[in-house]
């Protein structure tokens, strides 16, 4: 992998004078106030503005702040017209548009497409404050407001719709972000190296059209150049599970199926994903090519991941570490959530097929180091008003994989393993986690810290490599509760899943068990399960069902897969083929629960203990052949009667109510006369609505990147 440029080695813009802003300006009486008379960067993003390192806006804020240029903010404006748009003038330089820490669908709609009532994002928790497909809207009255300024794309939305994507919501493939939003480039990934060198390419007066040398960066041509092979990876049927090769000394860029050969067909979408995500490492991946139309869209490499200097000057610059004053106080629950954790690292190796982390931040973990993190732990200590002496969280994607990674770099360099820890752990990845319990100790021993609690979610089978971290754990940062997610108990959905088998959590659970006795604590797991993943059929469901009952748990929460663009799961649920191997058309369906009322009974066996979805169950155990579970005894799953007053409302994800006939589903887009959602022509299957991203009760914001 070649070295990369710092961050902070580029001279910075003259506007260093002017010296660093309190909070980047959201008005022009602020600009005023700072001697400003222009921004050269304004970031436009669906999120109320908090100046803290775990806000998308702050950071890239803050980023170009320390590099000279003069950043504002629009937060959250008002995409019915271009006038909140025109706030704060005209950039120098360009717009960077990003929808915010969560993909806009994922924020708006709950697995069942239902409206959120709430926003975690927003002041008060105000639902509806940025609209459908954010990216999109925002960009397209930034091109209103000012037509001759560069529009640069950003964000998780931006980064998992660059080329062609199955879009959940409305049932279809929908082309990239890029022709839609009608921008000049879009950064993907952690953003912060391309965005530097953007910046200040575009001050010395380069042309934004002229700039495609940069990883981490799509945007569109009219034809491959001149002088590039291109290795034709667009046959689903020619897929032989080796990358195609070009000739020595040429460069080399992959041909994808086309937009519009993905958009008819499902196979090749599925075919399509396992071409892109083979090229994902940064340290070997070729540049990606995808046909719309007469035009084309053109991926460069991931960008290179940062280290552990740049990663502590991201996370140490002068952030105010609160909300922007103009709200007033107003809560903001992701604020209130984080305000007292510290993000100890970037990405996450784990590879769970439902899960967009690796799309967006890549497998190579990125650690700040010791020192850094002790020095927020201080500043929250003596600059987050409601300190109490509780640190909410030590953690990140994973709680525990903080300064671990391949032990050979030039192994790393050339991997394709989907997973470091699937099927098994990989021999070469460092999985000591003792820098981890030292870690811990040294925050637990800071004047005014009195307990840590781990809220990031935990990977246990990588934890019980090193019992001494789970000892430290349990002994010292677990609340009573600690919340793990084996996801399913059957080895058909684990293996599509990419998840460790059962036996992974039983060794966990002992060791949780003896040293929670040992330290005299009464402590629980609290396992979490998703209904309906691809791959998944009713059996499966209903074995999972006896494990939990075997196990005395009961769902209050239930989660459902949320077939979020671009991850692995995704194209498994719609193409109906497993990605994780070479494609046919002839080869094994994966079983998916698309349909409304196979998605509702999923959900139905985790919450068995609901008379609500007894209806439904004994109806299905039926069909199954299994009258054998329905009955009063402990071996029963559910009893034959049915409570007075219960099983009316029917069942799980109906409860909501729907006195007059099937629910319709309104995004944005069919209010404005696209025509309501059928359900009954089979709906796609759930995502998560317990918690798209994170957990409920886990002290993390929800974000679109899943587990």
């Amino acid at each position: 992998m070649e070295a990369a440029k710092s961050l902070f080695s580029y001279k910075p813009f003259w506007a260093k004078r002017l010296g660093t802003a309190p909070f980047l300006p959201m008005s022009r009486a602020e600009m005023d106030a700072l001697g400003w008379d222009a921004c050269d960067i304004i970031v436009v993003t669906g999120d109320a503005y908090v100046d803290h390192a775990s806000f998308g806006m702050a950071v890239i804020g803050r980023v170009l702040e320390a590099q000279g240029f003069r950043v504002g903010i629009i937060s959250q404006p008002d995409w019915t017209s271009a006038d909140p748009f025109r706030a704060l003038g005209r950039p120098t330089l360009f717009f960077g548009v990003t929808a915010g820490n969560m993909d806009s669908m994922v924020n708006r709609y709950t697995s069942d497409r239902k409206i959120r009532k709430d926003d975690a994002y927003t002041p008060g928790a105000e639902g509806g404050r940025r609209p459908d497909r954010a990216v999109t809207v925002y960009s397209q009255r930034c091109r209103e407001a000012f037509r001759d300024v560069p529009i640069v794309l950003g964000g998780i939305e931006a980064s998992l719709r660059r080329v062609a994507h199955y879009d959940y919501w409305s049932d279809k493939v929908r082309r990239s972000v890029l022709l839609d939003s009608k921008a000049d480039i879009l950064l993907f990934g952690n953003a912060e190296r391309a965005l530097i060198e953007l910046a200040h390419r575009l001050a010395k007066g380069e042309a934004i059209s002229t700039i495609r040398d940069l990883r981490g960066t799509a945007y569109m041509v009219p034809r491959v150049p001149e002088g590039w092979a291109v290795l034709d990876a667009s046959d689903v049927d020619a897929d032989s599970g080796a990358m195609p090769r070009g000739p020595a000394g040429v460069p080399a860029v992959i041909r994808l199926p086309s937009y519009e050969v993905v958009r008819d067909d499902p196979v090749q979408y599925t075919h399509a994903s396992r071409v892109g995500h083979l090229e994902s490492n940064p340290g070997h991946a070729r540049p990606l090519v995808q046909a719309h139309g007469d035009r084309e869209v053109w991926l460069n490499p991931p960008p290179l991941p940062l280290g552990t200097g740049e990663m502590d000057r991201v996370f140490e610059l002068p952030y105010a570490r609160a909300p922007h004053p103009s709200y007033g106080g107003a809560r903001i629950p992701a604020w209130e959530m984080i305000r007292f954790s510290v993000n100890v690292m970037r990405g996450c190796f784990g590879g769970c097929s439902f899960c967009s982390i690796t799309e967006h931040e890549g497998k190579v973990i990125q650690s700040r180091s010791e020192g850094s993190i002790l020095r927020e732990i201080e500043q929250i200590r003596d600059k987050t008003e409601g300190f109490t002496g509780v640190v909410s969280d030590l953690g990140g994607p994973t709680a525990n994989m903080w300064r671990l990674n391949c032990s050979d770099p030039k192994i790393q360099a050339v991997c394709r393993r989907w997973s470091c820890v699937y099927p098994d752990i990989c021999k070469n990845l460092e999985t000591d986690q003792t820098p981890l319990v030292d870690l811990y100790r040294k925050a637990r021993a800071i004047q005014g810290v009195k307990k840590i609690t781990i809220a990031s979610g935990l990977r246990y089978d990588l934890a019980v490599k090193t019992p001494a971290y789970v000892k430290e754990l349990v002994t010292h940062h677990v609340g009573g509760y600690l919340k793990i997610a084996p996801e399913h108990t059957e080895e058909g959905p684990l293996a599509l899943m990419m998840k460790p088998g059962m036996g992974a959590y039983d060794r966990f659970r002992a060791l949780f068990e003896t040293f929670s006795k040992q330290a005299g604590k009464q402590q629980f797991l609290i396992p979490y399960f998703i209904a309906a993943h691809p791959g998944t059929t009713d059996e499966d469901m209903m074995n999972l069902a006896l494990w939990l009952k075997r196990n005395h748990f009961r769902a209050d929460q239930v989660q459902t897969f949320l077939p979020s663009p671009m991850s692995l799961a995704t194209a498994m649920y719609h193409g109906e083929r497993n990605p994780l191997k070479p494609v046919r058309r002839d080869g094994p369906v994966v079983a998916t629960a698309k349909g409304l009322r196979q998605r509702r009974l999923h959900k139905a066996f985790l919450r068995y203990h609901d008379p609500e979805n007894w209806p439904m169950l004994r109806e299905a155990l039926r069909q199954m052949g299994r009258t054998d579970l329905i009955g009063m005894s402990k071996k029963h799953l559910i009893p034959g009667h049915q409570p007075t007053g219960t099983g009316l409302a029917g069942g799980e994800g109906a409860r909501a109510g729907r006195k007059n006939g099937a629910q319709t589903f309104l995004t944005q887009q069919t209010r404005q006369g696209q025509g309501p959602y059928d359900p009954t022509r089979g709906a796609p299957s759930c995502p998560r609505d317990a918690a798209p991203g994170a957990k409920p009760g886990r002290g993390r914001p929800r974000r679109s990147t899943g587990r």
